[in-house]
């Protein structure tokens, strides 16, 4: 597997983020930071594409490479994949929303 970021893909535009396996077939996740996650990355949204069959967690070590400072969240942080709280463990599908929600405070 490889991981690349910002390669342009031949037609002039660049491509965000791609990791591409050997059979081809890719999903495209889009990915919602909130809060401190939005913070530390710099953006709102981003989208990703994954191998078909990839996980939250996959997904998360792909974040982890492009967006390193997520780290000092990742602990404590939050998964939901289309609005519903997930496991890393979770299988995503083409067109998947995967938000990263950080610990939140109050009072």
């Amino acid at each position: 597997m490889e991981i690349a970021g910002g390669l342009n893909d031949g037609t002039g535009e660049m491509n965000e983020s791609k990791v591409e396996n050997s059979a081809g077939q890719d999903i495209k996740i889009k990915v919602l930071f909130f809060a401190r996650a939005r913070d530390l990355t710099g953006v709102s949204e981003t989208s990703l594409e994954m191998p078909d069959g990839s996980t939250a967690g996959d997904c998360m070590r792909n974040l982890l490479v492009k967006f390193p400072s997520l780290q000092e969240i990742y602990n404590s942080m939050v998964l939901a994949i289309n609005e519903e709280y997930a496991a890393e463990s979770t299988l995503l599908t083409s067109k998947d929303e995967l938000a990263i929600i950080p610990p939140i405070s109050g009072g």
